[in-house]
């Protein structure tokens, strides 16, 4: 069972496509969102969760006081499944059913404060990569990309002017944040 783990919507339970996504279990998204929201990147932010699946993170971020957010989730299905878990959970969110690079080249994309990527485990590399490419054009000057991907993977190739924050792994799987290279590690302080 997947449910939100804290904010105004915790406890609640979310449903779950049958097959094709791996929602982001509660344990990581615990640790996960405790330390963003430390470093200010949740509360009163915008935030963009591409491939979306459940929507779990998008969720999550919403229930903890995220201004607003956008999921993107090319599966019908599983856009839907989004859709109902924010009328049950009584979530204010913007699901969009499209595949992400399609989204990420429209000119219709605001910025971003956050910005999670949780492509399927079968996305290549150089697939990430694309897609990191395109994401970064709509981060914040100050925001963040967190990328999620299997326990295994290398670590993304991050564009130009972004860098390496944090690396964090849980059981299977492995959890990278990247913010803007001139920012440096002032997360750090």
């Amino acid at each position: 069972m997947t449910r939100i783990v804290a904010g105004t919507a915790g406890g609640r339970n979310l449903k779950v496509p049958k097959s094709g996504t791996r929602p982001t279990s509660e344990r990581v998204r615990e640790a996960l969102f405790s330390r963003l929201d430390h470093y200010g990147y949740i509360r009163n932010c915008a935030v963009l969760d591409l491939f979306a699946g459940s929507g779990a993170l998008g969720l999550e971020a919403a229930s903890r006081g995220a201004s607003s957010v956008v999921c993107v989730e090319a599966a019908g299905s599983a856009a839907k499944i989004i859709t109902d878990n924010a009328r049950v959970t009584g979530l204010k969110i913007t699901v969009l059913n499209q595949k992400v690079e399609t989204y990420l080249v429209s000119q219709a994309v605001p910025t971003f404060d956050l910005i999670f990527i949780d492509p399927p485990y079968a996305y290549t590399e150089d697939e990430l990569a694309q897609v990191l490419g395109l994401a970064v054009l709509h981060v914040a000057e100050d925001g963040m990309i967190v990328v999620e991907r299997d326990k295994k993977s290398p670590e993304p190739q991050w564009p130009s002017g972004f860098e390496l924050d944090d690396e964090r792994k849980w059981g299977d799987t492995r959890v990278w944040s990247a913010i803007r290279s001139e920012l440096g590690h002032k997360l750090d302080s």
